[in-house]
């Protein structure tokens, strides 16, 4: 599981690497897509700094409650990437960064649920009760 943890906390550094690259040039076409390129800056690279956080979390229910708040800014993320690939100009480069946030929402959609289901016994390699 360390693995799966690093390899998705990896995957969220590169994300905001690519918007971090992208965003001077997508803040500079326009006011609008000033507000669009600094929303999505904020948002995804919020995903990634909870991650972190949640790498470190007191409690089981605190890495639930870290991994739920990275998935709404990844819903968020998804939303400014899809909104800028209206813009024909944008479609492209915006094309990798939708799909990746998409791929987060999922994958942080079933780590919550995971993190919030109650550990059974069987996990600890204790035998159910009879």
């Amino acid at each position: 599981m360390a693995q799966a943890k690093r390899d998705l906390r990896q995957r969220a550094f590169e994300l905001a690497e690519m918007v971090f690259k992208l965003y001077p040039r997508l803040a500079g076409t326009s006011a609008a897509h000033a507000h669009l390129a600094h929303q999505l800056l904020r948002s995804v690279t919020a995903i990634g700094a909870l991650l972190e956080e949640g790498a470190v979390a007191s409690s089981r229910r605190d890495m639930a409650l870290k991994y739920s708040l990275a998935l709404r800014e990844a819903r968020e993320s998804n939303y400014w990437a899809r909104l800028g690939r209206t813009d024909a100009r944008w479609a492209a480069e915006l094309g990798p960064v939708t799909q990746e946030t998409h791929e987060f929402v999922a994958m942080l959609t079933a780590a919550v649920k995971k993190l919030r289901n109650p550990i059974a016994q069987s996990d600890y390699g204790a035998s159910k009760p009879k």
